[in-house]
């Protein structure tokens, strides 16, 4: 439990500090330091990363630095996608699912190492674009377990018109449906072929990483933002590197 309780700190943190891109470390973290199965680990990752966001998400409703239109509108295409995300990753072998992973890994590591540049708003919303993105953004989700915060943020401000003072609010949210609704098809599939979800774990995970996203934001404000995203890609392509190799290879 130890393992739990320091993983789950550490993607609170990363998430505390960045806003986005901790949840990627869930998979890896129930993998190698909770010795899960990988299939059990992708569909556990999304009650996590759905029960972080959720109480992410209270401040900002709270605040009221939510989006609601872009909710429904970025978030519903996007429920549809990471259900059928869900149902493909069930059909096909963990490890194609771990590929797709690493992939997501190396694209998030060149993402914080570029930075979080402002993306300039445009003119008009293209509804379509937003419901397209949706779509691709939950299957990704779905497929390998992923938030993909890192992904939602910069589309609600490209494409959806979203000032980014209300687009990390709105992409917790939409987080939080999306990875709810994959869980509940992995759930339906893994319980039927007789395979048990470690609530325990998962508990202590959604509480460990609450607990952490508030230590992640003090140590944002003591620490230089640039030089702690730039170790954290690094991080990331070295943990690429341990799934690629030790689960992948």
């Amino acid at each position: 439990m130890v393992q739990a309780i320091l993983g789950a700190l550490l993607i609170g943190i990363s998430l505390g500090v960045f806003g986005s891109g901790g949840s990627i470390l869930t998979v890896p973290v129930l993998m190698y330091l909770v010795d899960m199965p990988a299939s059990m680990a992708i569909a556990s990752s999304l009650l996590i990363v759905a029960g972080i966001s959720l109480f992410g998400s209270i401040p900002n409703i709270k605040n009221k630095k939510v989006s609601w239109p872009h909710v429904l509108l970025f978030g519903l295409p996007g429920m549809a996608g990471t259900y059928g995300g869900a149902w493909l990753g069930t059909l096909v072998e963990s490890m194609v699912q771990l590929s797709v992973f690493v992939l997501l890994m190396i694209v998030a590591a060149v993402m914080m190492w570029r930075g979080n540049q402002t993306p300039q708003l445009q003119g008009k919303i293209n509804r379509a674009k937003v419901v397209l993105d949706g779509l691709v953004v939950g299957l990704i989700t779905g497929f390998v377990g992923v938030g993909g915060g890192f992904l939602i943020v910069p589309a609600l401000v490209l494409l959806g018109g979203v000032p980014m003072a209300m687009a990390v609010g709105t992409s917790l949210l939409i987080i939080t449906l999306k990875s709810f609704v994959g869980f509940a098809k992995y759930y339906e599939v893994l319980t039927m072929q007789h395979q048990s979800f470690d609530w325990l774990v998962i508990s202590i995970m959604i509480a460990g990483g609450v607990a952490g996203s508030f230590l992640g934001l003090w140590i944002g404000h003591l620490l230089p933002k640039e030089k702690l995203q730039k170790s954290f890609s690094v991080f990331l392509v070295i943990m690429a590197s341990l799934v690629l190799t030790q689960s992948v290879l």
